[in-house]
């Protein structure tokens, strides 16, 4: 059932006050989601290559517990690593076949860490622990049955929206920016884990943001200071050229005092504060857009790790942002959009109960002039939702 409707109220661009956050690639919540997705499209691919489909899992279950670190000026060393657990459900057997789940998901985490996370070392600074088993028989059956599309594996319902305010598009390119090869070659000084928290009151945008410098190059409290402005200089620079605002207002490392040595700094020794500060887990961390606005309604499933071809939490998490983005895209005289989709376990993914989408209006725009267009794109995009769980399986849409 296709559902269009007018939304009614302001756009969120106009709302008075407006609160948007992101943790970067180096935040505990954001290891786990990225490692989860990066196992999940690993045994996919082990998968297809074996039996030509993507078979049952779901490694949407993750822990990152913090180690233990002695950070001083000039390095430091870490005493107790990290561990990290990975869950929940996969396919060891396939026919005659042993898939080496485990192994996959091990040296699948070691290789994002090394990739992702400079001053980690996978081998020594993390310890892993696997608890995947084998699923259920009767979400396993899902499988075996036939039909084009799977059957869909749990109950959800998800939305998405498009565009995004320009407090939404500062955040996101501000941390983008921060862990981009460009910024750490300017700055090899600064960690990966970075959150940025901003809040926009007016035509006024206030900037938090969150990101430690490495104890290897800061050989003194002073130092720090002098480095940290540099770096505060140059964001300076990078926000004068984003966003329509009347005034940024920026904060970095807002809990710093000078003349308390370490205990007045953020310090850290490899760059997140899983090494000794905050531990991670699934879900916790950035939508699939990569933000975590609380002025938008927020879905409350982990799309991270989950089944790319019969988890509706999933499939339809990244579906329902990009089906919002081609009816604004394709459809004129739309201010907003956002798109709602659930389906019913045992449906098929291709078949959802509801898909609704509720649009903001140009003014003198009538809806009845935009249902027919609107209504095309969604069936379009579920008509094509096998290419689509094959580009998820394979990574090729983020989902933090």
């Amino acid at each position: 059932m296709i559902i269009v409707e007018p939304l009614r109220g302001k756009s969120v661009s106009t709302h008075r006050v407006e609160i948007v956050e992101r943790k970067g690639i180096g935040h505990p919540d954001t290891i786990c989601d990225s490692i989860m997705e990066a196992i999940s499209c690993a045994l996919s691919r082990e998968y297809k290559k074996h039996c030509g489909v993507v078979l049952h899992h779901n490694i949407d279950k993750g822990l990152l517990a913090a180690g233990s670190a002695d950070t001083r000026f000039g390095g430091g060393r870490m005493t107790k690593p990290m561990k990290l657990f990975v869950g929940d459900r996969a396919t060891f057997q396939a026919g005659e076949r042993t898939i080496p789940v485990n192994d996959i998901a091990l040296n699948t985490a070691k290789q994002w860490l090394s990739e992702n996370l400079r001053f980690v070392d996978p081998e020594k600074h993390v310890s892993y622990h696997s608890v995947l088993a084998p699923g259920s028989e009767e979400l396993t059956d899902i499988f075996r049955r036939p039909g084009e599309a799977r059957e869909a594996n749990d109950t959800s319902a998800l939305i998405g929206y498009y565009p995004l305010s320009p407090t939404e598009k500062i955040v996101l390119e501000l941390e983008r920016y921060l862990n981009s090869p460009a910024f750490k070659g300017r700055f090899p000084e600064t960690g990966e884990d970075i959150k940025v928290m901003g809040l926009r009151t007016g035509r006024t945008v206030s900037l938090t943001v969150a990101m430690p410098l490495i104890s290897r190059f800061i050989q003194a409290e002073k130092e720090y200071f002098v480095r940290k402005e540099d770096i505060r200089k140059e964001i300076g620079k990078f926000l004068k050229r984003r966003g329509n605002f009347s005034a940024v207002d920026l904060h970095l490392n807002a809990l710093d005092k000078e003349g308390r040595g370490l205990g007045g700094i953020y310090l850290s020794l490899l760059g997140t504060s899983a090494e000794s500060a905050d531990s991670g887990q699934v879900g916790r961390g950035n939508r699939v857009n990569g933000l975590i606005s609380l002025n938008r309604p927020l879905g409350t499933e982990a799309a991270a790790g989950k089944n790319p071809v019969s988890h509706v939490g999933k499939i339809y998490n990244v579906l329902a942002h990009k089906t919002a983005e081609k009816i604004y895209r394709y459809v004129g005289g739309i201010e907003e959009v956002y798109v709602l989709l659930l389906n019913r376990i045992g449906s098929p993914v291709s078949e959802p109960r509801m898909a609704s989408a509720q649009v903001l209006l140009s003014k003198g725009v009538k809806l009845k002039d935009r249902l027919g267009e609107i209504s095309r794109i969604i069936e379009k995009e579920f008509s094509h939702i096998d290419d689509f769980c094959n580009k998820l399986s394979e990574g090729k849409f983020p989902v933090c």
